[in-house]
C-alpha cells in the first residue's frame, strides 16, 4: 500500500500559545499559516489547528484498566524517539493524564505511552514501540 498522510484539524483559542506548544515542545514543523489557522507537519502528518472552540472530551475510554479521554488523537514513535520526547515533556513540567510508561508488559502489542493535554484541552496520546511493524499485529 502507498503510503498516505493523515490529515486533523482541531480548533485552539490562540495561535502564538499553538505554535509555542506544537512546534517549539513538540517539534511540529510549521507550515502555511493566515490570522485564523496554521498548519503543523505533526510526525510526518498534516495538523491544522483554527481559532474556534475546541471539542469537549470525557474519560470514556478504558484502555489496560485506564480512564483515557476520549476523543483523543495522537501519533506513534518509534521508541526511542519515545524515549526523547517524554524527558523533554518531563522537563517542560507538563501536567501528565497517564505519565509516561510502559503497558501491555510482555504482551502483544507491548506499548509505551503517555497521555497530555495541549494548551487548550485536546487530549493527545503519543505511544512508542520497540517494533514498528508490531503496531497491527493482533
Amino acid at each position: 500500500m502507498e503510503k498516505a498522510i493523515f490529515h486533523l484539524a482541531l480548533n485552539v483559542t490562540d495561535l502564538k500559545k499553538a505554535c509555542d506548544f506544537y512546534g517549539d515542545l513538540l517539534g511540529a514543523e510549521q507550515g502555511r499559516s493566515t490570522e485564523s489557522w496554521v498548519d503543523f507537519n505533526f510526525f510526518g502528518h498534516q495538523l491544522s489547528l483554527h481559532i474556534g472552540i475546541p471539542l469537549s472530551s470525557e474519560y470514556t475510554g478504558k484502555v489496560d484498566g485506564t480512564a483515557v479521554p476520549m476523543p483523543h488523537f495522537g501519533v506513534i514513535l518509534p521508541i526511542n524517539m519515545w524515549k526523547r520526547l517524554a524527558e523533554k515533556l518531563k522537563t517542560a513540567n507538563i501536567e501528565f493524564i497517564i505519565p509516561p510508561s510502559l503497558r501491555f508488559k510482555g504482551q502483544l502489542g507491548e506499548q509505551y505511552t503517555m497521555f497530555f493535554l495541549d494548551p487548550f484541552g485536546n487530549p493527545i496520546e503519543l505511544k512508542g514501540f520497540l517494533q514498528m511493524d508490531e503496531v497491527f499485529n493482533t
